[in-house]
């Protein structure tokens, strides 16, 4: 089925609305609303509107894609894992409860999706591959950056995907815990076991 081009003048536009609140203005107000919300994209998506999830999409694919890198560490890897996630999530928008915010359900989503291309390959490149060129020589700023990625690789899954998210990713504790599916106690608890494995790790000899 072909889209709406949204360039165009007759195309669908969306006002973005950073929560996922659900209450809306009564029909026949007149009251000028904010445009749908998250989930009211995802509700309109699942009834057929042809252009909610490019808008929920383009609202979300860049901290989705930053969830992605930050995991894989692999550009093209996190490339994958993002197309992945949201093909999975345009096809699964039906299952979405509605318990979380949408971009909650999304992380845990790209976060799978992650697991999944990474459980699927064996690492091979070396991690300075994935570290971008820069003009002036910072040695030691990337000297820091690769022993910290080095380390936590050796880090169990459940303690590395943690810090990821909380440390990382900015995820508050109930956010990350949503993501994994876990209690929230067992993020705390493996942020912590994590961060001081770390330390011992990086601590100089």
């Amino acid at each position: 089925m072909a889209r709406q081009d949204r360039s165009g003048e007759g195309a669908k536009s969306y006002r973005s609305d950073p929560s996922d609140r659900t209450a809306a203005s009564a029909p026949g107000t007149g009251v000028d609303r904010p445009g749908p919300t998250d989930a009211e994209l995802l509700s309109l998506h699942v009834d057929g509107d042809a252009d909610a999830f490019g808008e929920i999409f383009r609202r979300h694919k860049d901290r989705m894609w930053a969830v992605a890198l930050r995991t894989t560490r692999d550009p093209e890897l996190a490339a994958d894992a993002v197309q992945d996630a949201f093909l999975n999530a345009f096809r699964r928008a039906e299952s979405f409860r509605g318990d979380a915010q949408v971009s909650t359900w999304l992380h845990r989503i790209v976060v799978n999706a992650c697991l999944d291309r990474m459980r699927r390959i064996k690492p091979t490149a070396d991690l300075a591959d994935h570290d971008p060129v820069e003009p002036r020589d910072h040695h030691r700023s990337v000297e820091v950056r690769l022993d910290v990625r080095a380390a936590l690789q050796t880090l169990p899954e459940g303690q590395r995907m943690a810090l990821v998210l909380v440390d990382m990713q900015g995820l508050s504790m109930a956010e990350a815990a949503a993501v994994l599916d876990v209690a929230e106690g067992t993020v705390k608890s493996r942020c912590s076991r994590g961060r001081t494995s770390l330390a011992q790790i990086l601590e100089p000899p």
